[in-house]
């Protein structure tokens, strides 16, 4: 799932907030025309939703983050805002929905993303083809990235994707080898590597992300960020973790904007295309770039 969408701006109240998480209101000619659309049309932005801390800038650029099949997850992750139960049923008519929400909008770059869909014997990726397919038809000058779950290692599922070409296919690691049970539960930390594998080996232009502040060692970041150059990764977003409710895991640390920066530094020696890394950063921060 991605970062952006499972994180809110709220924070325990047992670990001060830093002034470096302070977030700036949107402001702007294209961020305001932008939310009077959304607002007169009911369309569904995980930008909106997710109260992402980006949205003003990211809506100045053009790129706006949509989510598909539905709001409730088969996963229940610890640092997820979404709810997790029994989803309902597929709406066959959402790829062209989404479609039309892009239309209105004029974005340029669109970010796709889902919940799990465990549920479902294709996993989703019959809506997720069809809503890229949906998309290009509507709208055939907008760049696409598809940030999609793991399908559980099924790799009739994930060419179903690999089928449709979205400029950039993503999938987030998370956290760190250690912390994936306890953060991710129902995810693997090899399954997503041999995901984003795969999808290297199909010649698609890979990304993924990761959430500092859950107990991680410097060390296991940059093994981490190893293992992922290791598949042939193209594209890593490393942002920090905010806790979305009392209920979830609490934030252990408030990483600092100059261990960021040393992240970033270390990662394009590594080889990475590009390399968001910030206090702010989620998945789809400047994801405009990533397709180009």
């Amino acid at each position: 799932m991605s970062s952006m969408i499972n994180e809110s701006v709220q924070i325990q109240e047992k670990v001060k907030k830093p002034k470096w998480l302070r977030v700036k209101l949107p402001v702007g000619k294209k961020y305001t025309d932008l939310r009077g659309l959304v607002d007169k049309y009911k369309l569904n932005t995980i930008c909106t939703s997710g109260s992402c801390p980006n949205m003003g800038e990211c809506w100045g650029e053009g790129t706006a983050t949509f989510m598909i099949l539905g709001n409730t997850c088969t996963r229940s992750c610890g640092f997820c805002g979404v709810k997790t139960g029994r989803p309902d049923t597929v709406e066959w008519d959402e790829p062209e929905k989404v479609a039309r929400s892009i239309k209105i909008m004029k974005i340029k770059h669109a970010v796709i993303t889902s919940v799990d869909r465990d549920d479902l014997k294709d996993g989703g990726s019959i809506i997720w083809a069809e809503t890229v397919n949906a998309i290009r038809r509507a709208n055939p000058n907008t760049t696409l990235e598809t940030l999609i779950p793991d399908f559980q290692g099924n790799e009739q599922q994930i060419d179903r994707v690999i089928k449709v070409a979205p400029e950039v296919v993503s999938h987030n690691m998370e956290t760190v080898r250690r912390l994936t049970r306890e953060v991710r539960i129902q995810a693997k930390y090899d399954r997503s590597l041999g995901v984003l594998k795969y999808l290297k080996a199909n010649g698609m232009r890979t990304k993924s992300g990761i959430m500092l502040g859950l107990g991680e060692t410097e060390e296991e970041v940059i093994e981490t960020m190893k293992d992922l150059r290791g598949v042939g990764l193209d594209v890593i977003t490393i942002g920090q973790y905010l806790q979305p409710t009392k209920k979830h895991l609490p934030v252990k640390e408030f990483i600092t904007p100059e261990q960021f920066k040393k992240y970033e530094t270390l990662g394009l020696e590594m080889g990475f295309m590009y390399v968001e890394s910030g206090p702010l950063v989620r998945s789809s921060y400047k994801a405009h770039k990533h397709a180009s």
